[in-house]
């Protein structure tokens, strides 16, 4: 019998809610049904409350999570390449979390092949990101965009672009079953036009804003004309107290609703069966995974023209809700990253896209959807992810081997001889 390849993973823990995660997750889960890899995953990100290693009765020691506190560092990866000796490195989220990695790319790619999962980026093209690009032995890119700005950038590099997957159980439901859910869980507010939002509650994801502009679009439409049922932690560290916004906003009779407690996805899905359209107005995102499962549900969306979502709710013919091009760009960075982009946008088009989508007929809105469905079931089905990353990962172990084996990597030392 054929002896497995083993991963070790650095990213965002696969059974967080986080769009990373469960990317990573979809990941894992389709290389270990070959039959032909095992993982040792550090999954990071969040805090954990208990950071002994975890396995699944599914899939027992071939995967072996390890919480830990943000994305690891040089002495942790150090260990883990002589205590595993894996076959491969696999790593995952925005470019700016793995400076230290690549600090260290002579003891990790002597060894193994390094492979990427870009997230994210924006233009215009980061050309200081192309020594951390050519960094990898292999580049995969979630999106057109980062596509686009690693074939620009580091052209050399073996890439592929490999975008989100949706799996089976993000389904559209029946009206029948749609109206007895929403009466069942939203009572009197069940006829009302439900605005949902399911993302974090971080600052670039702009959640005290979309409160704020869905109060300019009640006052526009009526306060007894819609809900906005927002997924998500009010109280989160890296944004905003939500509960005490909607309070000073005077939103007090349950015009904001919160879901608070993580849902398994057959749960998820019937919320973004139930609602009307699907909101994501992030200042930045690498893909948007929400906007992505509303749409395989049949729910049109709002989104930003910014990074992955700007290929979601168009496909350059057909529109599968409404694209809000951003009014202004704001530049951050740090001292490592001299500059980020990020995409702005305004109260004024955000209320008009919302009364715009308020004033379809909910036939029309439905088109919309089942529209947006047929878009996903050609451009982002589960199966075909799984078959990508099972082609590219075999082709990355195949065409550089590890260790006794490794090949296509010339050592620092080798280039200064």
């Amino acid at each position: 019998m054929t002896e497995k390849k083993k991963i070790l993973v650095f990213s965002d823990h696969p059974f967080s809610p986080s769009g990373v995660g469960t990317q990573t997750k979809y990941f894992i889960e389709a290389l270990l049904k070959t039959g032909r890899y095992q993982f040792i995953c550090f999954g990071g990100a969040l805090k954990h409350q208990d950071n002994r290693a975890v396995k699944t009765e599914e899939w027992g020691e071939d995967l072996v999570i390890y919480p830990i506190e943000g994305y690891g560092d040089a002495s942790l990866l150090r260990e883990a390449i002589w205590d595993e000796r894996p076959d491969g490195v696999w790593i995952m989220t925005d470019p700016r979390f793995w400076g230290w990695l690549w600090e260290m790319e002579e003891e990790v790619r002597s060894h193994c092949p390094l492979v990427y999962y870009h997230v994210w980026d924006n233009y215009p093209y980061p050309s200081y990101n192309k020594k951390l690009y050519e960094s990898n032995d292999a580049i995969a890119s979630i999106s057109k965009l980062t596509a686009d700005i690693v074939s620009t950038v580091a052209p050399n590099t073996k890439h592929r672009h490999i975008p989100h997957a949706i799996p089976p159980i993000f389904k559209v439901e029946s009206e029948e079953v749609i109206k007895k859910f929403r009466k069942d869980n939203f009572g009197d507010d069940e006829n009302k036009f439900i605005i949902f939002w399911n993302n974090r509650n971080a600052r670039r994801k702009q959640s005290g804003s979309l409160i704020y502009w869905f109060k300019k679009f009640l006052d526009k439409v009526g306060h007894d004309k819609a809900v906005l049922l927002m997924h998500t932690d009010t109280r989160d560290q890296h944004g905003q107290n939500l509960d005490l916004i909607v309070s000073d906003l005077g939103l007090v009779n349950g015009e904001v609703k919160f879901s608070r407690q993580k849902l398994p996805p057959d749960a998820l899905s019937m919320l973004y069966n139930a609602a009307d359209v699907t909101v994501n107005i992030s200042d930045a995102e690498g893909f948007g995974l929400a906007t992505l499962e509303s749409l395989s549900c049949g729910t049109p969306i709002i989104v930003n023209m910014t990074g992955g979502l700007q290929e979601q709710v168009t496909d350059g013919k057909k529109w599968f809700g409404i694209g809000i091009e951003p009014a202004s760009k704001a530049i951050i960075g740090s001292q490592e990253i001299p500059w980020i982009r990020e995409d702005r946008l305004n109260e004024d088009d955000v209320v008009n896209a919302l009364v715009t989508m308020c004033e379809k007929t909910s036939k029309q809105r439905r088109k919309l959807g089942l529209l947006g469905r047929k878009h996903i079931e050609k451009n982002y089905a589960y199966e075909e992810f799984e078959k990508a990353w099972v082609e590219f990962m075999d082709e990355v172990i195949e065409e550089n081997g590890s260790w006794d084996t490794r090949k296509n990597y010339k050592s620092w030392e080798q280039i200064q001889l």
